[in-house]
């Protein structure tokens, strides 16, 4: 078996609130991405340093701890400035990488469609356009005279620079085709008088196991982050309500999910923006779901659909430590804006998509919303 490259993990606590201490998320990123963690290293600054991000001192720590565990790539918890990764690949002698572009290769390594392809190309191309600034020596060198393809005196980094916005352009427009092909699905949905829900969560909540045990599919499952990518439908039917409706499975969200990707991903999550009910999906035993959530109504607010309704699906029942088992299955959950502070009350239901206990529920819940909203 081939084994795999090893990353050291480093996390700058800038005192902002969320500052996952443990590095375990980035763990499981690198993991996912097919890196092996074998160090973590984390520090606490005022602000980040202009040069280094993280100041000479730690740079000079992290470059022996990387000799001393035979690290090849250093992997940064935060996102990090052209400039910054640039120095500090100079200064560690080694490959330097961000959460952000460990997230792209994670999707460019599960897209399976060809619209998941396109957005995960995109992405990619948008977050290269950025480190193209004097990151690489050859970049420096111009390219020549007149009859020299990039005309007389261009540099190699404005060719290069011209050719990934023309590479960005001409991706846009096979995206926006994919997306007017999904308006027309959508279209066709809604003369049919149909009652479209969208699963949304977390990465790793269990969205997709949720979804293969409501409608007996065969959608990829696994407990890893960023299992599925590409949006799934299927037919749900509800015997309470005597009809079927439209089930998606959407992609995770995640802490820090970087701007190009919530851009890229427009045309998959604009499913939970048209959807008439979220589902939106919590691992019940995972420690920080309350900041899990506040992800996802931040995600869900900056696509348009913080107003569609919700019922929180509180997953892995069976996985929810003993002295922490709800009293019932079905109550309401104080939900908070992600932007403006608010909150409003929401139907919570317990479930466990491993066991099926609590799926009645759910299906009972789905029913009546279904009902309801037909009838009006």
């Amino acid at each position: 078996m081939k084994s795999r490259p090893l990353a050291l993990l480093v996390g700058v606590d800038l005192g902002f609130p969320n500052f996952d201490g443990d590095l375990q998320e980035l763990g499981l990123l690198a993991q996912t991405a097919g890196l092996e963690p074998v160090a973590r290293v984390t520090c606490k600054r005022k602000a980040p340093d202009a040069a280094l991000f993280i100041g000479t001192g730690k740079a000079d720590e992290i470059k022996m701890l990387a000799l001393d565990t035979g690290a090849t790539e250093v992997l940064f918890d935060q996102s990090l400035s052209p400039a910054q990764q640039r120095n500090l690949e100079r200064h560690l002698e080694l490959p330097v990488n961000d959460r952000t572009l460990l997230i792209l290769e994670i999707f460019g390594q599960r897209a399976r469609s060809h619209e998941g392809k396109l957005q995960v190309e995109l992405a990619r191309l948008q977050y290269m356009s950025t480190r193209l600034v004097r990151r690489w020596s050859h970049l420096e060198r111009q390219t020549g005279g007149a009859g020299v393809r990039g005309g007389p005196g261009e540099k190699q980094i404005e060719l290069d620079k011209r050719m990934i916005g023309e590479a960005i352009k001409r991706t846009k427009e096979r995206l926006g085709k994919v997306k007017k092909q999904r308006q027309t699905q959508r279209k066709q949905r809604e003369r049919r008088n149909s009652f479209t829900i969208s699963l949304v969560g977390y990465t790793n909540a269990g969205k997709s196991t949720l979804f293969n045990a409501l409608v007996k599919a065969r959608a990829y499952a696994a407990d890893q982050l960023f299992a599925t990518l590409d949006t799934t439908t299927r037919q749900l039917y509800l015997g309470e309500a005597a009809r079927s409706v439209s089930l998606s499975d959407t992609v995770g969200f995640i802490r820090d999910l970087p701007h190009g990707l919530i851009d890229a991903f427009a045309a998959t999550l604009q499913e939970a923006v048209d959807a008439d009910l979220l589902l939106h999906v919590v691992d019940g035993s995972n420690p920080d779901y309350l900041e899990q959530i506040e992800q996802v109504q931040r995600v869900l607010a900056e696509i348009g659909a913080a107003e569609v309704p919700q019922i929180l699906v509180f997953n892995k029942l069976d996985a929810i430590d003993k002295g922490s088992l709800p009293l019932q299955l079905c109550d309401r959950f104080e939900l908070r804006g992600a932007l403006d502070g608010s909150s409003r009350s929401v139907e919570r239901v317990f479930v466990s998509a491993q066991t099926g206990e609590g799926l009645p529920q759910l299906r009972a819940l789905l029913s009546t919303h279904a009902t309801s909203l037909l009838a009006g």
